[in-house]
């Protein structure tokens, strides 16, 4: 396992290419975390580094936390995670690893906090249909009608679909593009949507599944390539079959008939 990165998110934007051809990107702001602890196999049973992501007011910890974080000598942060990585010797306490550690990475998974949309209903939902909207039902047009049997079972079973809580979950979005990172602002532009709402925390971490696939960069590099060659490539006119005419014969003088 590889360490992962805290961001941002900032926003939707559009990205440019030379051909003109633009891609929809979500543009989020990375924060920069700090190595607050090293586990290694012979200390711990197992090799992990500890990062913490996010700075935080000393006023807002508990005692606990300020406990460990004096005794880490390090100022508080409020995000703290831990990867496990097979090389720790890389690492020191106090340093900071930021966007230089997905330089080369084109492909990462996404995990943030889906958009809470509060109690909603089962046509909102779970794309209910909903009863008749206009004779033989009595204000109840939007309901999700029955939900149970008869007196056996006697009752609901567990995960029936029901109107409650809609949103506010953290989803995984796997294998989204990486089209361009700004490591002088700590900015990184993923291709499409990701889950979430502007300035709400983004976990990141290279793609975990293996897979060949071109990225939108190589691939409008390589149609413009295309393009290109088929327009200097001059197409040779064909060459018209000339016809070989024969000559006329000239008509034979007659001579003049003797009296």
């Amino acid at each position: 396992m590889t360490l992962g990165l805290v961001g941002k998110k900032i926003g939707m934007t559009r990205e440019f290419f030379s051909s003109g051809i633009s891609i929809p990107v979500t543009v989020v702001k990375v924060e920069k975390g700090r190595v607050i602890d090293i586990y290694t196999k012979e200390k711990n049973g197992y090799s992990a580094v500890k990062l913490g992501f996010v700075k935080i007011k000393n006023s807002k910890l508990t005692n606990q936390m300020k406990g460990f974080f004096t005794k880490m000598n390090t100022e508080p942060k409020k995000i703290i995670k831990e990867y496990r990585v097979e090389k720790t010797e890389e690492y020191k306490t106090g340093n900071e690893i930021g966007l230089e550690s997905f330089k080369d990475v084109k492909f990462i998974d996404v995990r943030s906090q889906t958009i809470g949309k509060g109690f909603a209903g089962v046509m909102k939902k779970y794309n209910f249909g909903g009863l008749r909207a206009s004779h033989g039902v009595s204000a109840s047009h939007r309901s999700h009608g029955s939900t149970g049997q008869n007196q056996d079972p006697g009752k609901v079973f567990k995960g029936k679909k029901m109107a409650g809580h809609m949103g506010a979950k953290f989803r995984t979005i796997l294998n989204l593009e990486v089209v361009r990172s700004d490591l002088e602002n700590s900015l990184i532009y993923i291709k499409g949507s990701i889950p979430g709402s502007k300035n709400s925390l983004i976990f990141l971490r290279k793609s975990k599944k293996s897979f060949s696939r071109k990225t939108s960069v190589e691939k409008y590099a390589q149609a413009s390539k295309e393009t290109a060659k088929a327009a200097t490539k001059k197409v040779a006119p064909k060459k018209a079959d000339e016809k070989k005419v024969a000559p006329k014969e000239q008509p034979k003088k007659e001579s003049p008939k003797k009296k």
